[in-house]
């Protein structure tokens, strides 16, 4: 059984496409892997991460579960 959330893959896609907008058009172009690596430069700076903590262990764990390439396909298609 397939779990969705919103139209999207799973909570972590729709989540993380929500606050960072990253189908909106901006970012028409950008591959899947491109997104991802904007995405954890993004959140890893704001938040001031402790490199190598247990705050950067969940957030690189939430991202992983993001389909990033069904993010670029929806902002390739604005």
């Amino acid at each position: 059984m397939k779990n969705t959330y919103n139209g999207w893959t799973n909570f972590e896609t729709w989540k993380i496409n929500l606050e960072l907008g990253l189908s909106d058009g901006c970012f028409k172009g950008y591959t899947g892997e491109m997104l991802q690596e904007i995405a954890e430069e993004l959140i890893l700076l704001e938040g001031e991460v402790k490199e190598g903590g247990i705050a950067e262990g969940i957030i690189l764990n939430f991202l992983s579960e993001v389909n990033w390439d069904e993010i670029a396909e929806v902002a390739n298609e604005k």
